[in-house]
């Protein structure tokens, strides 16, 4: 046991030996034994580390004959697949690995090696009277690739430009939030249609995702308020979307608009459209018919990622861990809570669930987590809205996304880019931003004072 911990240890940085929890502070006004429990954000599978590598550690309840597999998995995330491919890699792309868009498992590469925003990708899309959802651009497929091997024209670049929008808040201090434009630059192939309709993406942190997806669905349903029968003006759903893998209608849990009806097929569809990569799952190239020099270069194998790739990378995302809250008895998060609470940001942010039972991952199974979300589409209003609808989502409505975590992405990633479009340079403006089902929080965020908005500000960086 010992030598197989060891060698774990050399292999793979998610399967340090979990630390031991943080003794809480004796000033806590909580009832014994709940702060322990509320720093356990991910039940036993919660890891203790606050360092750069916070996001990359196995689970903390992982039995070590999994490591191996976890290895495995870990070397396909960070695998370069244009220098390693074997031919396998798409002609055109946004990256070269899952490790270059989620660094270090978290949102996002370093500032000094990007500059000062978040690495962007934009999906798009035409209006369908057939489909709610829309089509593919006809031309450019359902999302830009700004990059292309050679021979192969990359299919354009996303800019960004900024409107400052200054307010104030109640007590007076004054606050600037940054208002993005997009336009797509350098066309490979011609115009988009002028009806294209384009998201923004930020790329989202890929720990807990086991977590997520082992929570019942009627617990996540049973959250749901389509018609805001009980009157609080927040009426979240569920977005349905077709799974690849029985071809009916599912729950969807992952992606910015819930899209994404398990881990699984996130991972083939991250494989399909950043990457250029067939899978058994989504075996179609991600080159259109308009686009004869991309699928001249087809890859020699095919799929490019076998089934064995597939459910590696996939288990990999499924163990790893999240890190424990910080400072949970400190009094001015303690006191943030409670403003969190009366402000209404809790409808949401729903903190916890209980896992259901989890056959083939038992460690997963049976866990009290606090991701502070409920998984469902809530309208954010027209100051979020992209305008483009995504199976039954709207194109202002958004999933309520994970919370925890967040008090540790600028240890991680250097830098602090919230929201869908990484727009948010801070937690305040994050909230700020908030409209539709939002707007009544937003206001009474904006209605504290400046003591009251810090201290909401710490509970969040405690998450």
């Amino acid at each position: 046991m010992k030598a197989i911990w060891c060698l774990s240890a050399l292999l793979l940085t998610a399967g340090a030996p979990r630390q031991e929890a943080p003794v809480p502070d004796s000033r806590s006004t909580e009832a014994p034994g709940r702060a322990e429990d509320t720093a356990l954000s991910g039940g036993s599978t919660t890891v203790f580390d606050t360092s750069h590598n916070a996001f990359g550690r196995a689970l903390g309840n992982l039995d070590p004959a999994r490591w191996y597999q976890m290895r495995d998995g870990k070397q396909l995330f960070t695998r370069d697949w244009a220098a390693h491919g074997e031919g396998r890699v798409g002609a055109l792309t946004n990256a070269t690995g899952c490790g270059s868009c989620h660094f270090k498992d978290g949102r996002g590469r370093p500032a000094p090696d990007v500059g000062t925003e978040a690495p962007l990708l934009v999906r798009l899309s035409v209006p369908s009277p057939d489909a709610p959802a829309g089509h593919p651009e006809p031309v450019y497929g359902g999302q830009l690739n700004d990059r292309g091997v050679p021979g192969v024209p990359a299919e354009g670049a996303v800019q960004v430009s900024y409107t400052e929008l200054k307010g104030r808040y109640a007590d007076g201090t004054p606050y600037t939030l940054r208002k993005p434009r997009y336009r797509i630059t350098r066309l490979g192939y011609g115009r988009l249609l002028p009806n294209a309709m384009m998201s923004p993406r930020i790329p989202a942190q890929v720990f807990g995702l086991g977590l997520l997806e082992a929570i019942p669905e009627e617990a996540i349903l049973a959250l749901a308020d389509a018609e805001d029968r009980d009157g609080d003006g927040v009426s979240g759903r569920p977005n349905r979307v077709i799974s690849a893998r029985t071809g009916k209608a599912e729950l969807g849990r992952f992606g910015w608009k819930a899209n994404q009806p398990s881990l699984e097929q996130q991972v083939a569809s991250a494989f399909s459209e950043d990457l250029g990569l067939t899978s058994p799952l989504k075996p179609g190239s991600n080159c259109t018919a308009k686009q004869a020099s991309c699928l001249a270069q087809a890859p020699a194998q095919s799929p490019a990622v076998s089934e064995h790739e597939l459910e590696r990378t996939t288990l990999y995302l499924r163990l790893l861990a999240v890190p424990a809250r910080r400072g949970v008895a400190e009094p001015a998060v303690v006191k943030g809570e409670a403003l969190f609470q009366q402000a209404g940001c809790a409808t949401c942010h729903h903190a916890s669930f209980k896992t259901g039972d989890v056959t083939d991952v038992p460690e997963l199974g049976n866990q009290t987590v606090r991701p502070y979300t409920d998984l469902l589409l809530h309208d954010l209003g027209p100051e979020l809205a992209d305008s483009r609808p995504d199976s039954e989502a709207s194109g202002s409505e958004w999933r309520t996304p994970p919370l925890w975590g967040l008090g540790l992405l600028e240890v991680v990633s250097k830098q602090v880019r919230l929201l869908h479009d990484g727009r948010a340079r801070g937690f305040e403006e994050a909230i700020l931003w908030h409209g539709g089902e939002a707007a009544a929080s937003r206001e009474r965020f904006k209605a504290l004072d400046k003591s009251e908005r810090e201290a909401l500000v710490a509970f969040l960086r405690s998450l």
